[in-house]
């Protein structure tokens, strides 16, 4: 492996959480506050030896994994295992600063990077890039993440890949987009809150399938959450910030109302008091139960100045909007 190794940016799905598992459409774009990167333990950096330790153990249960896929024959890519080995046993590891369990793809990042690093006749993510290898990267990286999460939609590795927004469709249909620029005189924005714990994504996502099988809920999610979650992808990627704010404080209620298990109790207040001034308006970041928070407000400082009466702290996160869209075919 070479020493100028590339870096992972972690990741924001800014809609789709839950919803894109009933093929809703999501919106994808890479957070470049947190990042990752395979390495190697050295006596000339100041390298956490705890930390790396654990991390290679990881990485070889994660290679045992993705060698038992080639061996069974259902591996949808090939690696060089042998290279990949031998970098293990030096100690190979991912240093990151993503935090685990915040829905910011922590995982997401060491999946890119693997195979970035190691795979063979892997598809390149510079430049423009084909619609069906987007589709086909995402149906690798779902193979590689479910070791994971137990199961994956492959956007997140996706979108840590190849370094630009992603508008999902559907489950068949992914491209890159481009995103509005903030207008001179916009004082909106979007920000984190960081709840303190991190959420556990298997059990809440197994606790949402099984909701699911209710058929009461799962109309709801047709009739109400995938409607919202849809208009307020289309009106903000076309920059009509009026209709956009309106549909994303109807997800707001919603996820309040119906998703309550995945929004960690001391929050559900502060959560409800940003719909009732319409200050503010938070919805999950990730699978939630713990992790980031995702907020939108139209004033992000009035946002800020009521949240620090409520003793939270916000982290305002800027939006890259330059893309290499994809090729069609």
């Amino acid at each position: 492996m070479k020493k100028d190794n590339k870096e992972f940016n972690a990741k924001l799905l800014l809609f789709g959480e839950y919803s894109i598992i009933c093929n809703s459409m999501g919106l994808s774009v890479p957070y470049g506050a947190y990042k990752g990167r395979l390495n190697f333990r050295t006596d000339e950096k100041n390298v956490d030896i705890e930390f790396a330790g654990k991390s290679n153990e990881s990485l070889k249960q994660y290679f045992k994994y993705l060698k038992s896929l080639v061996e069974k024959g259902i591996s949808k890519a090939s690696f060089d295992f042998e290279r990949f080995k031998s970098d293990l046993d030096k100690g190979l590891f991912f240093e990151s600063d993503i935090p685990q369990g915040f829905g910011v793809g922590s995982s997401g990042a060491l999946v890119a990077a693997v195979y970035d690093e190691y795979a063979l006749n892997k598809i390149q993510r510079n430049g423009r890039i084909l619609k069906k290898n987007i589709q086909r990267l995402k149906d690798i990286f779902s193979q590689m993440e479910s070791f994971f999460h137990g199961k994956s939609s492959g956007i997140d590795p996706l979108n840590c890949y190849l370094h630009r927004p992603l508008l999902i469709k559907n489950v068949s249909e992914i491209n890159g987009v481009g995103l509005p620029a903030s207008q001179s005189g916009d004082k909106g924005g979007m920000f984190l809150i960081d709840t303190g714990n991190p959420g556990h994504t298997e059990p809440l996502v197994k606790y949402f399938l099984q909701q699911c099988e209710d058929q009461t809920f799962y109309n709801s999610l047709q009739d109400e959450l995938i409607p919202a979650n849809n208009s307020c992808i289309k009106s903000y990627i076309k920059g009509e910030m009026y209709d956009f704010y309106t549909n994303v404080k109807k997800l707001s209620k919603y996820l309040l109302h119906n998703f309550g298990p995945m929004i960690p109790e001391p929050f559900i207040e502060i959560w409800k008091k940003g719909l009732e001034s319409s200050a503010y308006y938070l919805k999950l970041c990730g699978s939630g139960g713990g992790g980031f928070l995702l907020g939108f407000a139209q004033d992000l400082e009035y946002a800020k100045e009521e949240l620090e009466k409520l003793q939270v702290k916000i982290i305002p996160v800027p939006v890259e909007v330059k893309t290499e869209k994809a090729e069609k075919k």
